[in-house]
């Protein structure tokens, strides 16, 4: 991708003339003028993230947004990633770049929980949107704004700049066929997810993706979730646990965010912020595409080549998942006045975007399996 793609079609505003830099003139004939030379150096900034180095999907993810912001400057803004544990720990980031550790992070908002509820939204909630409807809600409805001022208390900017698809309920070393399997089961999943999981009996856990197979197989857990199958087959969990559960409750879409220093970003020019919001758009559209298309193919190898055995939860397990996720959002979302309006605000995109999709994507989607043979 070089900078006239990203530059064409209106994507980003001209580029001013104007450098941190600074400009000379240059007197020429009759008293002209001649356009001022620019001399505009290399800003470098430091990416660090929540995964490990080039990890299909999510590393790369990362990737993406720094070599497209490369790219797109012309090498005048060059931004350097650095994988989890290479600067920091991988839940460290938030942290080192609100404090200017560090320039950017590239992870999953809802690890800063702590810092706020509201971050759930940003990222998933059980039973909530897709990824398209909360591409929707971010770039057409209030998402984004709200993100800004939840974001702007910690000193930070953020953008959509990836998105996993739908993701798999998890592996599990043993079948579970009622909600009674859930009692004692020790499970890695964060998020609101975990809290579901807590309510039905389980303990959740939670860890980075590095420190999960050395989990499973020490029997420190009995079962993970972590995206789909394009990444679960990198992990190589299916050595661990033979059982594959489909389709998840806790993560219907799950956005991946860039955080930039705030500071950093309005020392930035306006071409050079134009530049880094158009870099995490396209990696964000990138990043649906790679898991959408690659996930297919890594089910078939994961069933195909490793005997993997696919499973669904029933459908008592899943009204009581309803109930319980439907609660914990509530619950989470009344926590503080800013939290209530990042709730209500996703709530009702939810409710509204559910509508159009209950006539269109839905029953185009089960009249398609219907007519289609395999």
């Amino acid at each position: 991708m070089d900078r006239r793609t990203f530059l064409s079609g209106g994507a980003i505003a001209a580029a001013t003339v104007a450098t941190a830099c600074g400009e000379t003139g240059v007197q020429s004939g009759e008293g002209s003028v001649a356009a001022p030379a620019v001399n505009r150096g290399v800003r470098r900034l430091r990416m660090v993230t929540t995964w490990p180095a080039n990890f299909p999907g999510l590393g790369t993810a990362a990737n993406n947004v720094a070599e497209y912001i490369n790219q797109a400057s012309d090498g005048t803004l060059e931004v350097r990633v650095y994988a989890a544990g290479e600067i920091v720990s991988a839940f460290e980031a938030f942290d080192a770049v609100a404090e200017g550790t560090a320039d950017m992070y590239h992870g999953a908002e809802y690890y800063w929980q702590g810092k706020s509820p509201a971050f759930n939204f940003f990222t998933a909630v059980p039973l909530g949107m897709t990824a398209t409807e909360i591409m929707g809600w971010v770039e057409e409805g209030e998402g984004q704004a709200l993100w800004d001022e939840l974001s702007g208390q910690f000193n930070i900017k953020p953008f959509q700049a990836g998105n996993s698809g739908h993701q798999m309920g998890g592996w599990f070393k043993r079948e579970i066929n009622s909600l009674e399997d859930f009692r004692g089961l020790r499970m890695r999943i964060p998020g609101l997810g975990g809290n579901v999981l807590r309510e039905l009996g389980g303990a959740a856990v939670t860890l980075s993706g590095g420190e999960i197979y050395p989990a499973l197989q020490s029997g420190a857990i009995d079962a993970t979730e972590w995206v789909g199958p394009w990444n679960d087959l990198a992990f190589g969990f299916y050595r661990e646990a033979p059982f594959y559960y489909g389709p998840g409750f806790h993560e219907p879409g799950s956005c991946l965010g860039v955080g930039m220093n705030l500071g950093v970003w309005n020392s930035l020019d306006s071409d050079h912020q134009a530049i880094v919001q158009a870099a995490c758009r396209a990696a964000n559209n990138v990043s649906l595409a790679q898991f959408t298309y690659q996930n297919a193919i890594a089910l078939r190898v994961l069933v195909e080549d490793h005997g993997v055995q696919l499973r669904s939860f029933d459908d008592e397990i899943w009204t009581r998942i309803g109930e319980i996720s439907e609660q914990v959002v509530s619950d989470m979302g009344n926590q503080d006045e800013l939290t209530r309006r990042v709730y209500e605000s996703y709530m009702t995109a939810r409710n509204s975007m559910r509508s159009w999709g209950r006539i269109s994507e839905m029953p185009y989607m089960m009249q398609r399996e219907r007519v289609l043979p395999g």
